[in-house]
């Protein structure tokens, strides 16, 4: 039998002041089995950080590998499908990425491993609009030491600026930079 995901909540009072996006987000998200928080709050923040009209969460989740992690439709899109924006998470394979890369307008991947690694594969292979991808690179001593404060319900403030998120709930308060990297 296989084992069940579990549920969290995320209520973020998010202020993307670079953006000038200030919303009230309720997020109910669940994590795979296979899935490690890491994984999942790089979703969160992914989430949060490309917060536009039209974001969603894959519907199926990891179970649909065909599917971006996260993608904003076009709202002016004729069939309602167009994606406007391409969200992936962790290390995508070059596979992946290319695909992405021509179904979207925009695509940008959030990966909380070795960025370095991670971008010498992609400079080395052959990705359509390679020199388009924005990649942002999350911390993983953060999210490690995040995951100690997560709960099944999560009530945080977000505010991000100049590259730097601040995070804060009732028992703690972290900032952490969130490196942008040119291929």
């Amino acid at each position: 039998m296989a084992l069940p995901s579990k549920l969290y909540r995320f209520k973020i009072e998010l202020s993307d002041l670079e953006k000038s996006v200030y919303e009230s987000l309720d997020l109910r998200v669940a994590q795979h089995p296979s899935e490690s928080m890491n994984y999942l709050l790089t979703r969160v923040f992914a989430y949060a950080l490309s917060f536009e009209e039209g974001i969603q969460f894959s519907q199926l989740g990891l179970a649909d590998p065909d599917s971006p992690c996260i993608s904003v439709i076009d709202p002016v899109s004729v069939n309602g499908n167009d994606i406007k924006v391409c969200i992936e998470i962790g290390n995508p394979n070059e596979r992946r990425i290319h695909k992405a890369s021509k179904s979207a307008k925009i695509l940008k991947i959030y990966t909380y491993k070795d960025p370095q690694v991670f971008m010498t594969e992609i400079r080395n292979h052959d990705i359509f609009r390679k020199d388009l991808i924005q990649v942002y690179s999350i911390k993983a001593s953060f999210l490690d030491e995040l995951e100690k404060s997560v709960k099944k319900d999560n009530r945080w403030t977000l505010i991000y600026n100049d590259g730097v998120m601040m995070l804060n709930a009732d028992d703690f308060s972290f900032e952490v930079e969130i490196l942008r990297i040119q291929l």
